[in-house]
C-alpha cells in the first residue's frame, strides 16, 4: 500500500472520486478493481496518509470508504471514527461510509453519528457494496441540486431559531465579523452563507475554509497566499483566500482550530485589513467580510490559554448562537419533512406511528441536524412506503441505552451512616444522590432484560423516550 503505483491514483475528469481507507493490501487491491469501473479511486491505508493524499492532490473526494481498525491502532476503532471527522472537516459534503468487521452495535450507532451516511460490515458482497455507493452517489448530486435551488432556507421556526432569522437579517448588512457558535451539526455553515446570501455582498464571492483540515504551513499559504518559489513545491503565485474573496464573504469554519501564529496574522487583518503573503514583502489589503465558526465555545478557549484574548473579541463584535436538536421543540418534525421532501426522487417517504413520533420528539440527536438527516434516509431507504414502528426507529439512534453507559459514581448510598458522614464533611450534593440512585435502578433494569428497551422501561414503570431522556442524562 505505501509504494502505490501512480496508476492507482489516477484521476479521470470524467469520473467521480472515491476515496478508499483500508490498512489490509489484498482488501485494498481488491476492492480497488472493482470500484474503477465506476470511479476515481484514491488509495491510503491510514488516518494522516488518507488526510496527506487528499491534501497533496487538492482533491475532494465524493464519497469515502473507510475501515475503522486503522493503524498505529487497528484493534481499536478510535482511528477509523477520527477519521469520519477529518473528512467532514475537510468537506461536510462528503460521503463517508464505514467498512468494517468492527461492527457491534455501539461502534455502528457512534459511526452514524458522528457523520457516516452507512455502515457496512466485513466481509460485503461486492454488489451489495457497489449498490450502496451507487446510492450515496445520487443522494450527494440531489443535495447540490437541492442546494442550489432552495438558496440556503434554514428550516426551523422554533422560538430559539426564531433568534437565529433575526440575527441573520440583523447582521447580514454589518460590516463587522460575525461568530457562529454551536455543536457539531447545526448548520453553521449554512447560516454563515444565509447571513452572505441576504447581504448586500451577495453578487460577490463565498468562500469557506476549514481551519481543521490543513497543517499550520498549508493554512497559511490557503488564506494568505504565497509567492513564487516561498517553499519547496510553490512552482506558481497563490492569490490566497483573503484575495480571491474580494469584497465578499470568506468563512473561516473551526476558528478554534486556528494555529497560534496564524491568530496573530488573523488579527492585523482583522484590525487594518493588512496582510503579506508567504515569501512576499509587498503588503496586501482585504475587503473581504469575515464570518467565523466554532463547535468550542471560543471563550473557554481563551480562558484556557488555547485562543488570543484580543481576537477573540474582535471576532465575536457579532455573535450568533445555533441551537442543538434537544432545544428546537417541533423543529424536529419540520426536519423530518424537509429532509424527506429533498430526497423524495430516490428515498421514499415513510410514516411514524404514535410511539415512533414521540420517541422522535424525545430524542436529543447527538449529532444534531446531520444525524436526524441521515435517519431519515436510511429509514426511507429500509421501509419505503411504510410506518415505522418505534423498535425501528430505535435501530437507527445512537441511544446509549446500556447498563455500562452509565456514569458510574462513587456511591453514596451504601448505608446511611455514609451519608451522615459526606453531610459532616460538606461535600454532600442531593442532586449527586439522586442521579445515583436514578443511574443504579436503571442499569439494574437494563441488565435484568439484556438491554432491551421496551421490557426495562416495563419494568421501571416509566415510558421508553422517559428511559431514553434520562439514560443520556446521565451517561454525559
Amino acid at each position: 500500500m505505501k509504494e502505490q503505483s501512480a496508476m492507482e491514483n489516477m484521476v479521470s475528469d470524467d469520473l467521480q472520486t472515491i476515496l478508499l481507507v483500508d490498512d489490509d493490501p489484498l482488501i485494498a487491491e481488491t476492492l480497488g478493481f472493482m470500484l474503477r469501473k465506476h470511479f476515481n479511486v484514491l488509495l491510503a491505508d491510514s488516518r494522516q496518509s488518507a488526510i496527506d493524499l487528499l491534501e497533496s492532490k487538492h482533491i475532494t473526494p465524493v464519497l469515502a470508504l473507510v475501515d475503522l481498525g486503522l493503524p498505529p491502532k487497528a484493534h481499536t476503532p478510535d482511528e477509523g471514527f477520527a477519521l469520519i471527522g477529518d473528512l467532514l472537516a475537510l468537506d461536510s459534503g462528503i460521503k463517508t461510509l464505514v467498512l468494517s468487521g468492527q461492527d457491534d452495535d455501539v461502534n455502528i450507532q457512534h459511526a452514524l453519528t458522528l457523520g457516516a451516511v452507512d455502515f457496512i460490515a466485513k466481509p460485503a458482497e461486492p454488489e451489495l457494496l457497489l449498490s450502496r455507493l451507487q446510492h450515496h452517489q445520487r443522494l450527494h448530486q440531489i443535495e447540490i441540486n437541492s442546494s442550489s435551488k432552495n438558496s440556503f432556507h434554514i428550516i426551523g421556526d422554533s422560538i430559539a431559531m426564531d433568534t437565529v432569522h433575526k440575527q441573520i437579517r440583523q447582521f447580514a448588512d454589518s460590516p463587522f465579523p460575525v461568530l457562529i457558535e454551536g455543536e457539531s451539526g447545526t448548520g453553521k455553515e449554512i447560516v454563515a452563507r444565509a447571513v452572505h446570501e441576504q447581504s448586500s455582498r451577495s453578487a460577490q464571492p463565498y468562500l469557506a475554509i476549514n481551519c481543521a483540515a490543513f497543517t499550520p504551513e498549508l493554512l497559511e499559504s490557503q488564506l494568505f497566499g504565497h509567492k513564487k518559489g516561498a517553499f519547496t513545491g510553490a512552482t506558481e503565485q497563490h492569490e490566497g483566500f483573503f484575495k480571491t474573496a474580494r469584497a465578499g464573504t470568506l468563512l473561516l469554519d473551526e476558528i478554534g482550530e486556528l494555529p497560534a501564529s496564524l491568530q496573530v496574522k488573523l488579527l492585523r487583518v482583522l484590525e487594518s485589513g493588512e496582510y503579506y503573503r508567504v515569501g512576499d514583502t509587498a503588503l496586501h489589503t482585504s475587503e473581504a467580510r469575515i464570518i467565523a465558526a466554532t463547535n468550542k465555545t471560543l471563550s473557554e478557549e481563551v480562558e484556557n490559554g488555547h485562543f488570543r484574548l484580543d481576537l477573540y473579541h474582535r471576532l465575536g463584535i457579532l455573535n450568533i448562537t445555533l441551537p442543538p436538536i434537544r432545544e428546537r421543540d417541533n423543529d424536529v418534525f419540520l426536519l423530518l419533512n424537509h429532509f424527506q421532501d429533498v430526497y423524495a426522487d430516490t428515498v421514499s417517504p415513510f410514516t411514524l406511528d404514535s410511539d415512533a413520533a414521540e420517541l422522535w420528539r424525545h430524542y436529543t440527536f447527538p449529532g444534531n441536524v446531520r444525524e436526524l438527516r441521515n435517519i431519515v434516509i436510511r429509514l426511507g431507504t429500509k421501509y419505503p412506503g411504510r410506518e415505522i414502528t418505534a423498535h425501528q426507529l430505535e435501530q437507527e439512534m445512537e441511544t446509549r441505552l446500556s447498563s455500562s453507559a452509565l456514569v458510574q459514581n462513587e456511591s453514596l448510598l451504601s448505608s446511611d451512616d455514609d451519608i451522615k458522614k459526606k453531610m459532616q464533611s460538606g461535600d454532600f450534593y442531593l442532586d449527586g444522590v439522586v442521579d445515583e440512585l436514578e443511574s443504579r435502578c436503571i442499569k439494574l433494569a437494563l441488565e435484568m432484560n439484556n438491554n432491551n428497551v421496551s421490557k426495562a422501561a416495563e419494568l421501571l414503570h416509566i415510558n421508553r423516550t422517559t428511559l431514553y431522556s434520562r439514560v443520556q442524562k446521565l451517561g454525559k
